[in-house]
């Protein structure tokens, strides 16, 4: 099916807009009527310069207050509309979206509504033009589509049918299943998106917090599959409000409105991209660092050893069980210091890993490489994180471990603080970009968004969302700092798992590690929400262990202190627990900040 998308989803001028939604590959656009009164570009400049990018005017919206009014309103309201039909031959546009009225002048007489939208529709057809009438949940009167339809239905006009809006229908709870009872060529356009499940005013929900498709909380794909099975066969139309969309480059969004528009596709059966390869763990993460001193002095207090070298890059390796990070003093550092740079994912089948990011516009990465470098394909997550597709250690594919040479001296098994892998990470996004990095995680790898957490930290709310795998081998938390300011700088960390966190804590001081203090006033009230025991609430405190429970299991974590904006943790997981001490984090950040 064709793709389109509003120009309201998207900042800058209307040339920019349109450029953007072209190189995106989008098939058309619809004209927002606010982005050509603002144009220097007149209709015609704007029709030829649609045409030369290869977009198709799919329709011109809003008209709006139109129906339902008395004589001398319904005469004002014509006039109106035969100027907006001259405009729309001029920009080659043959379809005009007709909102429900919100207008005080608007009466509840559905016969009335019916009439006068059929002279509207009657009016339109002498230019070629088709009018699709739309339920806003908030009209006046008419505000369900299946209201709308009753209408358009009684009005009788071959040039007039409905337009389904996502938004409109699925945030007041309708049931879209009366969808599949209308003709599908009465459903003249069809407009998607979705949103977070909040409890606020639906016009204010409508205008800043709209979604793309797959990034909120909406059945989108279901509303879109049931309009296609009844006939529909209209283009795919993102129209998006949203304050986030309207700063950020309009390239960028476009390519994550189209991503979304191709997982959407996917999930209706309109499309078969290569199948998502879920990653089964992590094989290494690597640490960008301008110097290797005081992050080997931290890996070593946690019980690592370094276990190799590249042949050609100046990056090493440190290993604990099957625990891998890497230490790059030749990429690109933050000027704050360390900072976590790439992730390796081990994945069945690298090669169709690849494929399946291509497929959704992940951009692949060039590699410099040796001829004797083993291949390893990487690709760029929306805040610039290096994702590589890894398989190791198996014969029927080269492993990326055998670009490192030995360490010159062998690792000492005594020296292990009992860490087993990597349990997950925490990727701080830039604040524009978090809502295209849940879509990102899910779409190209096939993990599962959690729901949107908000965070508390002394210095204002952190929005967190996790991406998991269904197995839960591999965990990302995608966070956003709260910011302006100092307080926004990137914290990230890499959480490392243990069988016995009590040993593991005691090994740790033993060897020195660097932990994070807790204070003890979390520990009395933890005291008074668990009865976990005298000697485990001393044992606890004494080796600042924090502690969270769902219905599956316990959670049993520690920090160290933080290297440039990089920390580690320490977990150990029990009976399926599947959180991440989300209560434990505001005792987390504030100690950290007390620390600085």
């Amino acid at each position: 099916m064709r793709k389109s998308i509003a120009t309201v989803s998207l900042s800058g001028s209307l040339a920019e807009k349109l450029a953007a939604a072209a190189a995106a590959g989008f098939d058309g656009v619809e004209i927002f009527e606010n982005d050509l009164l603002a144009s220097p570009m007149s209709p015609e400049e704007v029709r030829l310069r649609a045409a030369d990018l290869g977009l198709a005017m799919e329709i011109y919206q809003p008209f709006r207050d139109f129906e339902a009014v008395p004589a001398d309103v319904l005469a004002r309201n014509l006039r109106r509309a035969e100027h907006k039909f001259r405009v729309m031959e001029r920009l080659g546009a043959n379809q005009l979206l007709v909102c429900s009225s919100v207008s005080e002048d608007t009466v509840s007489d559905d016969a009335l509504a019916a009439e006068q939208l059929h002279q509207l529709a009657d009016r339109a057809s002498a230019y070629g033009i088709r009018v699709a009438y739309e339920a806003l949940a908030w009209g006046r009167h008419v505000n369900t589509y299946d209201h709308s339809w009753r209408i358009v239905e009684q009005a009788d006009h071959p040039a007039l049918g409905v337009c389904l809006d996502s938004f409109h229908i699925l945030s007041r709870g309708s049931d879209p299943s009366g969808i599949q009872e209308i003709p599908g060529e009465k459903i003249f356009f069809l407009q998607l998106a979705d949103a977070p499940l909040m409890a606020m005013d639906v016009l204010q929900w409508s205008r800043h917090y709209r979604c793309f498709p797959g990034q909120g909380g909406l059945d989108v794909a279901g509303l879109a599959r049931r309009a296609v099975g009844a006939g529909y066969d209209g283009p795919l139309s993102l129209e998006i409000f949203n304050d986030v969309f309207r700063q950020s480059d309009a390239h960028r969004t476009a390519v994550d409105a189209m991503r979304s528009l191709i997982t959407l596709e996917e999930a209706v059966g309109l499309a078969r991209p290569p199948a998502p390869v879920v990653p089964a763990g992590f094989a290494f993460a690597e640490l960008a660092t301008p110097e290797t001193d005081r992050l080997s002095g931290l890996l070593g207090s946690l019980g690592f050893a370094r276990t190799g070298r590249h042949t050609g890059k100046p990056v090493e390796l440190w290993e604990q069980g099957h625990a891998r990070i890497l230490l790059n003093t030749g990429g690109r550092t933050r000027r704050e210091g360390p900072a976590l740079a790439a992730v390796g994912l081990e994945t069945p089948a690298p090669a169709d890993s690849v494929k399946r990011a291509e497929s959704l516009l992940a951009p692949v990465l060039p590699r410099r490489r040796a001829d004797n470098d083993a291949p390893l394909d990487a690709v760029a997550a929306p805040d610039g994180t290096e994702l590589f597709f890894c398989r190791t250690g198996h014969p029927d594919h080269p492993s990326w471990t055998a670009d490192f040479a030995p360490a010159a001296a062998p690792p000492e098994p005594a020296a292990s603080a009992g860490i087993t892998r990597i349990d997950h990470l925490a990727l701080t996004q830039p604040w524009h970009h978090f809502d295209e990095a849940s879509l990102f995680y899910r779409s190209v790898l096939g993990l599962q968004p959690d729901e949107s957490l908000e965070l508390a930290d002394p210095y204002g709310l952190i929005r967190s969302r996790a991406v998991t795998a269904p197995d839960g081998a591999v965990r990302i938390a995608l966070n956003v700092a709260p910011g302006p300011g100092e307080h926004d700088l990137p914290w990230q960390h890499v959480t490392l798992a243990t069988g016995d966190i009590v040993a593991t804590a005691r090994r740790l001081r033993d060897l020195g590690a660097p932990l994070l203090p807790i204070p003890g006033n979390y520990y009395d009230d933890l005291e008074a929400r668990y009865d976990l025991g005298p000697q485990t609430h001393r044992t606890l405190r004494s080796l600042g262990i924090l502690y969270d429970r769902d219905e599956h299991g316990e959670f049993f974590h520690l920090y160290t202190v933080t290297v440039g904006r990089v920390f580690f943790e320490i977990v150990q997981r029990t009976g399926g627990y599947r959180g991440y001490g989300a209560q434990n984090a505001f005792i987390r950040m504030a100690a950290q900040h007390a620390h600085r």
